[in-house]
């Protein structure tokens, strides 16, 4: 026998080659990757006809989007733990598992509480797939380039999910029915599983303990929080049940950092964030999820009952966006190589403010051209999102990837609940079209505050394996 034939029989065929497993590995994590973006945004044109068919108010159509939401950054931290504990590969084909049965139940809701219930199950997969993308990319690529070039994939493919979502979920409402938005998830969850087993290794497994006080707690009080902000807009600021939800879920939050600060083995681990680059990059994570869901959750509402639009015109009407999404988002893998993370962010940012600051001006009273028109850059905000992640994980070590990338998410999915739940209040209090100027007012600030955070944070890049000074 040959030393070749030998070789086979002991160790099985010789492996293909690895850029191709490296692309059809990042293929899978990128289609899993795919399917929580795109959820986060197809739901939002479809909030009407679903109402319609199954109750409820603006209140009800809060609790739709939030139910993901809620269930995405509830389970994030330790998701993350988990991550590392259990391996990348298996947590990323757990994810895919769970967000397939929720997006079937989806589809096949009769009431509103099963509807937000499946979304909440849909949201608990995604918390395991997000943080398992980004570890099985620190694996699979260990090159800087090479790993930058993935980020940028996946960040692009992040951006055309956001961007395509109101659009493809107007086309599958108006042309078959609204379940049909979450029944396009099955066919894509069993190719990415299929491509992760077969072209993806599993990471190397670390044990954390996991802080279980902590789940609970950060659990309860976004929950109460959300709940709190929801029914404000249902029942006014003054009512007694939202000021009692607002004030426990405060007490909530002060009880997980206690606990925190307490506990031999956080879920929250305090190291990771003496990095000021990890901090910022975090805050500026739960502000841009802030902005972005609150943003698209006013925009689609108004349309819908300001303007007269139905899915399908509504999703039309939010199309200037998605493209100008689409493209910041598949060039800004460029634009980190060439400029660096830091002015990427700066310039992200800075169209958030711009898009916000034209909308609460023209958005109000103006006709819907006017309103599309001054929405405009809000698709450069797509910029925002690879560049902040290279920071994020770029500040923690190889074996804290997980748990790294779990913190910037549950951050990010935390401010797209708070957003939704602050500015629908807004909407629901003062009426659409007065509503609209303020939540815009909202969120124009909160991206001011993103950009001081960012301009703060470009001042310290000594402790960033992936400096922008590298070659």
């Amino acid at each position: 026998m040959t030393p070749l034939a030998t070789r086979r029989v002991l160790h099985g065929p010789s492996p293909e080659p690895r850029r191709r497993n490296s692309a059809l590995g990042l293929t899978a994590i990128c289609l899993g990757f795919l399917m929580i973006t795109l959820d986060a945004t197809i739901v939002n044109v479809a909030l009407g006809p679903i109402t319609a068919e199954l109750g409820g108010s603006l209140a009800a159509a809060q609790w739709i989007v939030n139910g993901y939401t809620l269930g995405f950054a509830s389970l994030l931290l330790s998701a993350g733990a988990l991550a590392d504990r259990v391996g990348a590969r298996t947590g990323f084909l757990i994810g895919v598992g769970v967000f397939a049965v929720g997006s079937a139940t989806c589809s096949a809701a009769f009431s509103l509480p099963m509807l937000i219930a499946s979304r909440l199950l849909q949201g608990l997969g995604a918390a395991w797939l997000m943080p398992c993308s980004l570890a099985l990319i620190a694996h699979t690529f260990s090159r800087l380039e090479e790993r930058r070039r993935a980020l940028a994939i996946w960040g692009g493919v992040s951006g055309i999910g956001l961007a395509c979502g109101p659009v493809l979920g107007g086309i599958l409402t108006s042309l078959i029915s609204w379940r049909a938005i979450f029944l396009v998830n099955i066919p894509v969850a069993a190719i990415a599983g299929r491509l992760l087993v077969s072209h993806v290794q599993e990471t190397p497994r670390h044990r954390h303990p996991l802080d279980v006080p902590g789940q609970v707690l950060a659990m309860v009080a976004l929950s109460l929080l959300t709940g709190g902000f929801v029914i404000a807009g249902q029942d006014g600021w003054g009512s007694g049940l939202s000021l009692a939800l607002l004030t426990a879920g405060a007490i909530g939050a002060l009880a997980f950092i206690a606990a925190e600060r307490a506990a031999a083995n956080p879920l929250v681990d305090p190291e990771l964030f003496r990095s000021r680059s990890f901090s910022v990059s975090v805050t500026i994570g739960m502000i841009f999820n802030f902005c972005l869901y609150g943003s698209l959750f006013c925009l689609s509402i108004d349309m819908h009952q300001t303007h007269g639009l139905d899915a399908l015109n509504t999703g039309l009407a939010l199309l200037p966006v998605t493209v100008v999404t689409g493209g910041a988002a598949l060039g800004s893998g460029r634009a980190v190589r060439r400029f660096g993370e830091w002015p990427v962010m700066l310039t992200g940012l800075a169209a958030g403010v711009l898009a916000a600051v034209l909308v609460a001006l023209n958005g109000t009273h103006g006709p819907l051209w006017l309103l599309v028109g001054s929405s405009l850059p809000l698709g450069a905000t797509a910029l925002v999102m690879p560049a902040m992640t290279a920071v994020a994980i770029g500040s923690a070590a190889p074996h804290r990837i997980g748990l790294a990338s779990g913190i910037l998410n549950a951050a990010r999915q935390t401010g797209g609940a708070l957003g939704v739940a602050v500015l629908g209040a807004l909407l629901s209090e003062h009426g659409n079209q007065v509503a609209l100027h303020l939540a815009f007012v909202v969120i124009a600030c909160a991206y001011t505050a993103g950009l001081v955070l960012a301009v703060a944070g470009q001042r310290e890049t000594g402790d960033l394996p992936w400096s922008t000074s590298s070659p």
